[in-house]
């Protein structure tokens, strides 16, 4: 296959994308490296796809990195050998002092920098994952239609929106989400609101 072929076939596309037979990725990296030529055109192919990506990216809401980031960091704590404690439910009756285990651990404590969320999960498994999050200005509106979200503040304030209620938390206050309702948060302290976060499935 001549350069121009190649070039014209898709495959570099293709190879820059991972989805090429062993074959084909052999042939092309051989022509790579007898055509140097070719290494521009697969920066520009790379180049061109992020930008095409960038283009037709769905926007996200701000809890959606700083949740995926908390899964990859608490499984790749317990690949590092920590072994998972089953965090208490939360509850009416549920003090900040139960979770002390947790929030005296060095590495669970607030970074230096994160943009409007942090957290980090305390226990996780098939029906309940229970979070300690940090929240700058508050969280955007959602509604749980298989799973319970509880909450208990830690340090700061904050308001919880639910329907057309508003609920003043502050140090130590507890509520739980109904399903099936609109919600959001919003920090009313100057500093971050810390919240135990619960979420179990309905």
């Amino acid at each position: 296959m001549s350069i121009d072929q190649l070039k014209s076939s898709g495959l570099l596309e293709l190879y820059v994308m991972g989805n090429v037979t062993e074959s084909e990725q052999l042939m092309i990296e051989k022509a790579i490296a007898d055509n140097p030529s070719l290494k521009q055109e697969i920066k520009d192919i790379e180049e061109s796809l992020e930008a095409y990506a960038q283009l037709n990216a769905i926007p996200t809401d701000v809890s959606t990195k700083p949740m995926i980031l908390a899964m990859l960091d608490y499984s790749e704590r317990l690949k590092n050998g920590e072994v998972p404690i089953p965090a208490p439910s939360l509850s009416p009756q549920s003090e900040i002092s139960d979770f002390l285990p947790w929030l005296e651990r060095s590495d669970m404590q607030e970074p230096d920098e994160y943009e409007a969320m942090h957290g980090k999960i305390i226990s996780a498994d098939d029906h309940k994952t229970t979070m300690i999050v940090w929240l700058k200005h508050g969280a955007p509106d959602e509604t749980h239609i298989d799973e319970i979200e509880k909450f208990l503040v830690c340090e700061g304030s904050c308001n919880i929106i639910i329907g057309d209620q508003t609920h003043s938390l502050t140090t130590g206050d507890y509520i739980a989400i109904p399903l099936f309702v609109n919600h959001r948060v919003e920090v009313t302290s100057n500093e971050p609101c810390k919240v135990i976060l619960e979420r179990a499935a309905a």
